[in-house]
Formats: structure tokens, C-alpha cells, sequence
């Protein structure tokens, strides 16, 4: 975080100084150089933000936060040691405000200090892949600060800020929402100088109140994007966003027939053995065309791919440079398609997981299970080879409010359409995917329930054989990623 002192932090968030007289400290010379939510993640010069929680308050921490380090605390209340001693801090009315206030004046700073792009992203899905993808770009063409994980929200987004140097020349700014109002709220904050919508899909459409309410809030990152929008046109609502921009928009597509020249295309897509992407990039503004073969796992990801791609070529970057870039780049976040390859039951590289249980909704999960069926058959590329089994193991698509139980039936209508070879289903949220499956005509022992991780894992102890390709797809608050752990901890399993 760039430098600032006790007295600016005050000033900015409108706070009382708090414990600075007792402990004969000077507000002027008291320097932050750093600042975090976790009292864990404390360093000699933090300052710790202690934000009321759901689950626990981190005013109950400001002990352990001053002990690891940490010099200042900014609180919605004064607070004191077990001897009494009065904290050095900073006192707002709302800590997540003053977070906002905070990243936003740092921004304001650092833009005075030398040229800085801004770039936020937003999107039903895909938003941490396009993050990643778009940090490695930039990366090369000067100091890039972006999120850790999926910060995306009124808490992440200042955290990624507080990263933030001086010198940052490309500041990505994952945004997400919980409801309407939010993205611009974000956009306030950080004044991003490109923007760029990926996708809108059925994600948290039970907060939102609709898909529609959800393209209208995606859609505030266009009309505050102040330099350049990149729209997704393969997407009919976020191409709707076109009439909401007020900067130039360049267009995304992966139909080879639909490029002009402000279009940034995937001309002849197809998918490799492994399930990565193969297609020409083509820059339609320049007229440069490049073959790559892209790192990541399914057909999907070219709206990420090309997304990043577009951004990077807006924000300066050359078209040959991005296409270099871009080969064989995979994900760097864990949990999306993230791939593992172990010895099973005697045979060595026996046994693929797939592991994309981070995120979910019916979009995505209808991808990943396309690329599981796509995977688990001879193609083109090896047409002697032998068809490998597919077993999907399904969680949670959680926050679809009142169509929870019509998409997860609609789901496993969709299982058995590919015709996946086994499917378990987990937890009780998901079980309308279950009975959409039988529903649909799975029979036998193609599809099984169970009703937590821990069962799950013992039906695939018991069912995988080696051969299979296992995917894990649910909802993060679902849990099924720690189960793909556990069973990519397997190696040699008899």
C-alpha cells in the first residue's frame, strides 16, 4: 500500500483519532504501510480493519492484530487492551465505507503519480479466469497489481487496491454484486478506464430478483467505463449494453462470420485432445491474425480468453504479444477446471479429476459437462483411441432463489442427454437434479444420491475405476472442491 499516516487515514474516511495521546503517539508520524481485514495477515506497519463479520467480529481481534504487528486500527468503536490501554485507532461509522473511501483516494494518488489504466471486469461467471488471463498479459508491459482469489466485492475490491504501489501501471479490478446498485457503487470507486462484461447468466438471480435486474447492474460497468467497453456479443443481453456505453466498445465473438473492424475474434475454434482451446486469434482492428492453443480446459473459456485479450490490446498492449502470451496459458486461480492426473488403483496416470467446484450456474455447469462428455470420447485428434468414463459429481447451484428446484431438475435432464456414464449428486439442495435425471430416462446405477461430501466420497472409492474422468461442479458453499482435493490426494490408491 503507498504510504499514508495515522492523520490521513482519519481525514480521508471522516474518522476520530483514538488512543493517540495515551500512548503519547504522534498521528502525523504514525505511517501505514499496509492493510488488512485478517489479524493473521498482519505486518510491522499494517493497518487492521476491524469489520463486523456474520460469523464473528473483528473488533475481538485487535489484541492479536497489534501483537502481530500491526500499528493502527480502523473501528466502528473505541476499544482497549486487558490493562486498559486505549487503542491507537481510527473510529468511522461504517468500516466497509471508509474502506471505499480509502481505496478510492489511493487510486486518486497513485493516477497523480504517473499514467495508470484502471480495468474493471464483471460477469455472471468467468471474471477470476479473465482476471488471471489479463494479469499475465499485462504483466510484462509494466507493474500490474490485481486481485487475490475472487476479491470482487465492497470489501474485496478495496483489499486489491491497498496492493497497490505507486508505480502500478494496470490496476484489474474483479467486480461482483449481490444486488442492484452495486457495480456502480465499485465504479465510483475505482473510475475504471476500460471495462469489460463477460456474460449474463442465472448466478444469484434470487438476490438479484431476476436475470434481468442482473444485466441491468452487470451493465453499469458500460455506462462508467470511461475510456473503453468490451462487450461479449455472443451474449444477447450484454450485447444489449451497447445503447448504455458512453465509450468506444470493441466486441468479443467466437463466430468466425461476425468480425469488423472492432471485433477481437476466435476464428476456427476447436478443442485439442486434452480439451483446450485451438483457434485464430484475430484482431479485427489491426487486421492481425494468430493461431494459439490455449492452456485452459474447455471450449468455454474463449469468452475469458478473448475478453483479456481485448482488454490487453486497449490497454497498450501488441497483438503478437498477446497471442505469445496467450499460448498454453492456463488457469492460475484454484478450483476452475483445475486438472490432476494420479495413479489409481496400480496403474500409473490413471485416474483425471476436473475440479471446477468453485462457482456455479446452469451455464457453466451445462460447459463443464459438455467438456466432461467431449473428453470422455474418441475425437478427431485420436480416433483409435478408447472412450474413457465419465462420472460427474454434482453440488449446489446455490442463490437461484425461487427456480432452485426447476434449474437443478433441468440439469439432470441435461446429464443424461450427453450421456454421461455415472453421475453422484450431493446435498439436498441438489437433489432435484437427481430426480430431473431419473425423470429423464437414468436408470440402473447411472445416477445416486447422497447427502454429504463425506458419503460422496466413499461412493467413489468405491465406484471409479481406472480410466475415468471425474468432474466436481457445484456452488463454493457446497464443498465439493475439498472433496476434489481429497480425491486428487488419492495417488496410488489400491
Amino acid at each position: 500500500m503507498i504510504p499514508l499516516t495515522a492523520a490521513e487515514i482519519a481525514e480521508i474516511t471522516g474518522g476520530r483519532l483514538h488512543g493517540f495521546e495515551a500512548a503519547e503517539l504522534d498521528p502525523q508520524s504514525v505511517t501505514l504501510t499496509g492493510a488488512e481485514t485478517d489479524s493473521r495477515q498482519m505486518t510491522p506497519g499494517s493497518l487492521f480493519i476491524a469489520k463486523p463479520g456474520e460469523a464473528t467480529d473483528g473488533h475481538h481481534f485487535i489484541d492479536a492484530a497489534l501483537a502481530s504487528g500491526a500499528q493502527l486500527v480502523l473501528a466502528e468503536r473505541a476499544t482497549y487492551a486487558p490493562d486498559g490501554t486505549e487503542h491507537p485507532s481510527v473510529i468511522v461509522p461504517d468500516v466497509v465505507v471508509a474502506m471505499g473511501a480509502l481505496a478510492a483516494e489511493i487510486i486518486r494518488r497513485i493516477r497523480a503519480h504517473s499514467p495508470t489504466t484502471v480495468i474493471g471486469i464483471t460477469g455472471s461467471a468467468g471474471k477470476t479466469t479473465t482476471k488471471d488471463l489479463l494479469a499475465a498479459l499485462l504483466g510484462e508491459e509494466g507493474p500490474t497489481t490485481a486481485p487475490q482469489g475472487s476479491y470482487n466485492g465492497e470489501v474485496g475490491v478495496p483489499l486489491t487496491v491497498f496492493t497497490a504501489e505507486l508505480d502500478t501501471r494496470y490496476l484489474i479490478i474483479e467486480m461482483g454484486a449481490d444486488g442492484p446498485g452495486h457495480i456502480r457503487y465499485l465504479c465510483e470507486m475505482v473510475k475504471p478506464d476500460i471495462g469489460v462484461v463477460l456474460m449474463v447468466g442465472s448466478a444469484h438471480a434470487g438476490k438479484f430478483g431476476g436475470a434481468d435486474k442482473i444485466a441491468q447492474t452487470k451493465g453499469e460497468l458500460a455506462e462508467l467505463a470511461t475510456e473503453h467497453v468490451i462487450l461479449n456479443d455472443d451474449d444477447a443481453q450484454v450485447r444489449a449494453m451497447a445503447d448504455r456505453a458512453s465509450a468506444p466498445i470493441t466486441w468479443t465473438t467466437s463466430d468466425s462470420m461476425d468480425v469488423s473492424s472492432r471485433t477481437v475474434a476466435a476464428k476456427s475454434l476447436t478443442l485439442d485432445g486434452e480439451g483446450h482451446p485451438q483457434f485464430t486469434l484475430s484482431f479485427g482492428p489491426s487486421r492481425e491474425e494468430f493461431a494459439v492453443t490455449s492452456g485452459l480446459t474447455g471450449a468455454h473459456h474463449i469468452t475469458n480468453i478473448l475478453a483479456a485479450a481485448a482488454a490487453a490490446y486497449r490497454a497498450g498492449a501488441e497483438p503478437e504479444d498477446i497471442a505469445a502470451r496467450l499460448q498454453g496459458l492456463g488457469p492460475a486461480s484454484r478450483w476452475r477446471m483445475e486438472r490432476s492426473v494420479i495413479d489409481f488403483k496400480g496403474e500409473p496416470q490413471s485416474l483425471t479429476i476436473i475440479n471446477d467446484a468453485y462457482n456455479a450456474n446452469p451455464e457453466s455447469m451445462r460447459e463443464a459437462l459438455r467438456t466432461l462428455a467431449m473428453l470422455t470420447r474418441p475425437s478427431a485428434h485420436d480416433p483409435l483411441a478408447t472412450a474413457r468414463r465419465s462420472v460427474a459429481v454434482l453440488g449446489a447451484m446455490l442463490e437461484l432463489g425461487d427456480e432452485s428446484i426447476i434449474k437443478h431438475a433441468q440439469l439432470g435432464e441435461t446429464v443424461v442427454r450427453l450421456n454421461i456414464d455415472k453421475t453422484l449428486v450431493v446435498g439436498e439442495t441438489a437433489y432435484p437434479l437427481y430426480r430431473g435425471a431419473i425423470a429423464e430416462g437414468s436408470w440402473g446405477s447411472e445416477v445416486h444420491w447422497v447427502a454429504t461430501a463425506e458419503e460422496a466420497e466413499s461412493w467413489l472409492k468405491s465406484t471409479l475405476e481406472p480410466g475415468d474422468i471425474v468432474l466436481l461442479k457445484s456452488s463454493n458453499g457446497a464443498g465439493l472442491r475439498l472433496l476434489g482435493d481429497k480425491i486428487a490426494s488419492w495417488e496410488g490408491t489400491e
